[in-house]
């Protein structure tokens, strides 16, 4: 039996991040990455690092499962959007230029230390 579910996970360092986000390089970091929503969407919290961490944990995440399936060969970051849906949610826009027709979850939890996120992909 073949499987269309597969799953990926991803743990980063908020500290890394926030160095990285708040290095010279960091508006290109951000821009490569997140969407204007995304960068809009974190960019109003009293903590934004965190929130920039979580969703780019739930974009690598993503990322794993859908290479994992085999099924794409490459993902860009900015394919992935995550959107706070109903009781501020994570939820899945996924613009990939593939004709697979997919359901993708995500969940997203963060520290001041870590965040970690937890993706399950179906392919339909």
């Amino acid at each position: 039996m073949v499987s269309n579910i597969f799953i990926g996970t991803d743990i980063v360092s908020v500290p890394r991040l926030n160095k990285t986000i708040n290095s010279s390089q960091g508006d290109k970091f951000k821009n490569r990455i997140f969407t204007e929503d995304e960068i809009n969407y974190c960019s109003d919290k009293v903590n934004s690092i965190v929130h920039f961490a979580g969703r780019f944990a739930a974009k690598e995440a993503i990322t794993k499962a859908l290479l994992s399936s085999e099924k794409i060969d490459s993902v860009k970051m900015k394919s992935i959007e995550i959107i706070s849906g109903k009781n501020r949610k994570p939820e899945v826009n996924l613009t990939l230029s593939s004709k697979l027709q997919l359901q993708c979850k995500v969940s997203i939890s963060h520290t001041d230390e870590y965040a970690i996120a937890f993706a399950l992909l179906e392919i339909l």
